[in-house]
């Protein structure tokens, strides 16, 4: 844990904000390394059922601070080592299992949009800022962070961002696929409170197939190797007797509590 990484709870959901409000939540190399082990405890908590991403103050995250981006020891690659950290905190991210959304006000740029990319999915409201800079400071993009980028808005709107570093609104980004909700700022918590319940109510072993499931497909696989020991799961956990059982009865289900 570092203390521009907290993790608290909310309901059934673990919230990880990003607290460095004073820098608009920027990411330092030191962050981007503590993030897989700060995730490691909410994704082994049964009690947590979603994780929600945030930052602290009016931003979400304004991407990877500039100030430590050629600290690294290669001369000839001088953001290896904070590249590392990078593409291993949004592994961790995208690996989380359980359904992920990052709640978003604010800036959201360059690292922001590569941690709401590896999120499950976005919730944004009208004063978000998103934009992916790499060609404002003459850096590579990294191949996963691009693929990320390209299967939520697609190779030509990736290529304008990607090319332009310009900002768009939460309109345009709600419209283009970068954002999946766009709510009022007031309700924006509520809303997301209200999401996470929804979550928690509904079966974890068909959500974590289906995060398996999707990722399998994004990569080109058929998932068939994939989703075959979740179907004999659904049955010798009970989820499915209990799911069925509970349509006919015309009750809620008690998932988790039955096998």
């Amino acid at each position: 844990m570092t203390d521009s990484l907290t993790v608290t709870r909310d309901g059934h959901a673990a919230v990880l904000t990003i607290d460095r409000p004073e820098k608009r939540n920027a990411m330092t190399a030191g962050m981007w390394a503590a993030l897989p082990e700060v995730l490691a405890g909410p994704a082994a908590d049964p009690a947590v059922r979603a994780l929600v991403v945030t930052g602290a103050g009016p931003s979400f995250c304004a991407g990877a601070d500039l100030a430590g981006l050629l600290g690294g020891v290669d001369p000839l690659d001088p953001m290896a080592d904070l590249r590392a950290h990078n593409l291993a905190a949004q592994a961790a991210l995208r690996g989380f299992p359980k359904p992920t959304i990052a709640m978003i006000r604010g800036h959201c740029i360059g690292g922001g949009v590569e941690i709401a990319a590896a999120c499950d999915l976005r919730f944004a409201d009208p004063s978000s800022v998103f934009g992916v800079t790499p060609a404002k400071v003459g850096i590579v993009y990294p191949p996963s962070s691009t693929r990320a980028l390209m299967d939520l808005v697609g190779p030509a709107t990736a290529k304008y961002l990607l090319f332009s570093g310009e900002l768009i609104d939460a309109a345009t980004a709600l419209r283009t696929g970068l954002v999946d909700r766009l709510v009022e700022a007031d309700e924006l918590e509520a809303e997301v409170r209200r999401f996470t319940e929804v979550l928690a109510a509904r079966s974890a072993l068909t959500q974590q197939a289906t995060k398996e499931v999707v990722a399998a497909l994004a990569a080109g696989d058929d998932g068939e190797d994939v989703v075959a020991p979740w179907y004999r799961r659904t049955i010798a956990t009970g989820e499915l007797p209990e799911g069925v059982a509970a349509f006919a009865e015309r009750r809620p289900p008690r998932f988790g509590r039955s096998g």
